[in-house]
């Protein structure tokens, strides 16, 4: 086989336009001939093209060889394309992840989240609708969004859940990595299967303490055991690894930081402490947050080889590990922190407001232009001038402390 060179990208047109499906290979020319003047691609060895096949093996290999390099084509088009001026603001940070709240609804009351006396949620026929969902979803990921994360309230609530996470999978074609979801796991068990089957592949549960009498106190709700069924469930399924939110308060579940880093021992699991944020309703008070270097100094009282560990770009969790253990444990340092400079998210509330900062309390409705008729085109105008209105860091407040805000449960996290 000859060495493999540089050829035009026509070339590589024409082989994709001969091996995929013929929409598939359509798109593909045209965002080819978009950067051909900008790179070239390795070009093929001349007997690829038309390889013999003799058994049902080699004809499985053949195909599943045509799509990595199909695959690979289009990743070398997509690495070359220039980021969305869309979803780039003005300190240049690019937004690739986006949250879509689900539902406002939720079978847990947890003391951080909502209001002892509950909340006003919005009419049926404000939230968004499925269609209306995968659209927006669809052209953030046409702009470079690459991680969906599903968020509620409850997100297993919503009825037709599994059919809503099937259609966003088929958006992976057009660069879409990952589907996420937050969920307290009461009602995930019996979807976990059929939701990984239909492209779901991260999953972070919220469990705040590891005492079951405990638990109903915090969440006012039962429903502990099945919970840790469902972190079982997620592992044996293969998630990995499977993530769990703790939110940590002074007096409540600090003192049983340990017993989450024991959890990670044997269990594939990340455990996030996250620093007690003030939302609407929530009674917050700066003497129930616990800093997360306090939470790291008892920790190293226990285990003096924690140690840290490499952060992913991006990630709002300052990670670490006790060497031996099969999980590991990140702090989400908000309060302490913040992570601000190299915030790439963005989150869609159920009610289909667009919230470019979790701290602040500006709003634009993308629902309300979607009934009213607008293009995408106009659609996306409003949302680049959204995200040119992002302020630096914490929605352009020095003291979070005294920031106005929907309560968490109607933002979705």
């Amino acid at each position: 086989m000859r060495s493999l060179g540089l050829l035009p990208a026509s070339r590589h047109v024409a082989f994709l336009q001969r091996s995929v499906p013929a929409p598939f290979a359509i798109s593909i020319a045209a965002r080819a001939s978009t950067h051909r003047r900008h790179f070239s691609l390795p070009a093929l060895a001349p007997e690829d093209d038309h390889v013999t096949i003799t058994t049902p093996q080699r004809h499985q290999h053949q195909q599943q060889s045509i799509k990595c390099r199909v695959q690979a084509k289009i990743a070398a088009i997509d690495q070359e394309r220039p980021f969305s001026q869309v979803l780039t603001d003005n300190f240049s940070r690019q937004h690739t992840y986006l949250r879509i709240s689900l539902t406002e609804r939720c079978n847990l009351r947890c003391t951080y989240c909502m209001p002892a006396e509950g909340v006003e949620l919005s009419p049926n026929e404000d939230i968004l609708t499925t269609p209306e969902i995968i659209r927006l979803a669809r052209l953030f990921v046409k702009e470079g969004v690459t991680k969906i994360r599903l968020t509620g309230g409850e997100p297993t609530v919503r009825k037709d859940i599994v059919e809503l996470v099937e259609q966003l999978g088929e958006l992976k074609p057009l660069g879409l990595k990952t589907i996420a979801m937050t969920s307290n796991g009461i009602a995930l068990k019996r979807k976990l299967p059929p939701l990984i089957n239909s492209g779901m592949n991260l999953l972070n549960l919220s469990l705040d303490t590891l005492d079951r009498f405990k638990f109903e106190l915090m969440t006012r709700r039962k429903g502990f055991e099945r919970v840790m069924e469902t972190i079982d469930d997620a592992l044996a399924l293969g998630l990995d690894p499977v993530k769990v939110n703790c939110v940590v308060m002074r007096g409540t579940n600090d003192k049983e930081v340990l017993d989450f880093v024991e959890f990670t021992r044997n269990k594939k699991v990340d455990v996030r402490f996250i620093e007690y944020m003030p939302f609407g309703g929530n009674k917050w008070k700066e003497n129930k947050l616990v800093p997360y270097q306090e939470l790291i100094e008892n920790i190293r009282a226990v285990h003096p080889t924690f140690k840290k560990l490499i952060d992913d770009p991006n990630d709002t969790s300052k990670a670490y590990h006790v060497p031996g253990f099969a999980g590991q444990v990140g702090f989400i340092t908000s309060m302490s922190d913040h992570f601000c400079g190299t915030c790439n998210r963005l989150r869609m509330t159920a009610d289909g407001n667009l919230k470019v900062c979790l701290f602040g309390n500006a709003e634009v409705s993308l629902r309300d232009m979607m009934r009213q008729g607008k293009t995408d085109e106009e659609l996306l105008e409003v949302i680049g001038m959204a995200v040119k209105n992002k302020k630096k860091q914490h929605a352009g407040m020095s003291n979070l402390v005294n920031m106005k805000n929907r309560p968490m449960i109607l933002i979705g996290g």
